[in-house]
């Protein structure tokens, strides 16, 4: 097989869909790589470490597209990238189609198979190539977090941890999953005092058993949301449905009873974002500030630190990428059901119930 890897053009996306040791394993069992010049510099990667190991470097990205049979990236297709998508082509990436219904559209209309990152689920029930990502953007929330507090960004002026005799900062994290479990706990590191909010009862008795003193968990509710608002410096929207739109937690009305220049850090923007303010940013411009309250959305926040991310994703998604390569699509779903619950979308139809509700679309089972 053909396995192309792109450069990504995503605002300040730094990652790169493959590792060196990747294109080894891959031309080792017979398969051809193609891999974009400067595709792996953002992840400290050079062309030499890929082509020494077996890979062909091109200049464009229009010959990877035009000639890969399977495509490996990081980001979603951009609108030059879904121009460039072919009938029958695999691209393997995450997609957070709910998100956009633009995206939705364009890979439908483009005859592709969307084989998402974010939905695969492996026999456990984990989504085993979301969470490397979840924790790094866990860990970055409360890193951004404390930025955005620092008053020359525009923040509260708040230090998360406070001094002997100043209280620390308050931090509330919507939702207690991946990313909600890496930025408590970092938050506590920082000696903030920390807030988790959930609907499980199971995870918040877990999370009561791990955590530090200074991290309460609470049941999610209205009224506890709100409470929450009332006394949180630094607000990390965490929320997850598997494939589906995220929900909308918090209202704009109820940015009215946060603390003037508090900050939001919406992790879940790639879903929609959990604030009805929520709009998605980029490095170049993180930030923006509606009723007094600082938000920081931006939607590829692992693509920050890229060597990092990189390796992380690229540990997870290897063997699966191997795995297509060797069986195609269609034995390797028939071999494995955690491919079967990562196509989201297949010859023109939506293959994921949750992206297909969220957008009133038919749903047509993938039928490996």
């Amino acid at each position: 097989m053909i396995v192309g890897i792109p450069k990504e053009i995503k605002d300040h996306e730094y990652r790169a869909g493959m590792l060196p040791v990747g294109v080894e394993e891959l031309t080792h069992a017979g398969h051809r790589v193609l891999v974009q010049k400067d595709a792996g510099l953002g992840s400290g990667i050079r062309d030499s470490d890929y082509e020494r190991v077996g890979a062909q470097l091109v200049d464009q990205a229009t010959e990877i597209f035009a000639t890969a049979e399977l495509i490996v990236k990081v980001k979603e297709p951009q609108a030059s990238e879904i121009a460039m998508l072919r009938e029958g082509q695999l691209i393997f990436t995450y997609f957070h189609f709910a998100a956009s219904e633009a995206l939705t559209r364009g890979v439908l209309n483009s005859g592709a198979t969307a084989i998402a990152y974010e939905t695969l689920q492996d026999k456990r029930g984990n989504l085993c190539l979301l969470t490397p990502m979840s924790e790094v953007a866990g860990r970055m929330s409360i890193q951004q977090g404390a930025k955005y507090l620092e008053r020359p960004q525009e923040g509260r002026g708040i230090l998360l941890g406070g001094v002997p005799g100043v209280e620390p900062a308050h931090i509330t994290v919507l939702g207690g999953g991946v990313v909600g479990t890496q930025a408590a706990r970092i938050a506590a590191g920082f000696g903030a005092s920390v807030c988790v909010l959930d609907t499980n009862l199971e995870r918040l008795r877990y999370l009561d058993d791990i955590m530090p003193h200074n991290v309460t968990t609470l049941f999610s509710d209205r009224h506890t949301i709100l409470d929450q608002l009332t006394k949180a410096d630094l607000v990390v929207g965490a929320v997850l449905i598997r494939g589906a739109r995220t929900p909308r937690l918090v209202k704009r009305e109820d940015l009215k009873v946060m603390k003037p220049r508090a900050v939001v850090v919406d992790v879940a923007v790639d879903q929609g974002g959990c604030f009805e303010t929520t709009r998605a940013t980029t490095h170049a411009e993180p930030t923006y500030v509606i009723d007094d309250v600082v938000h920081y959305a931006v939607a590829n926040m692992p693509g920050a630190v890229g060597r990092t991310s990189t390796y992380a994703l690229c540990n997870a998604t290897l063997p699966y990428v191997l795995f297509l390569a060797n069986q195609g699509l269609t034995n390797a779903a028939r071999q494995n059901l955690d491919i079967v619950s990562a196509v989201n979308v297949h010859h023109g139809q939506v293959t994921h119930p949750a992206v297909a509700e969220t957008f009133g679309l038919p749903y047509v089972p993938f039928l490996a």
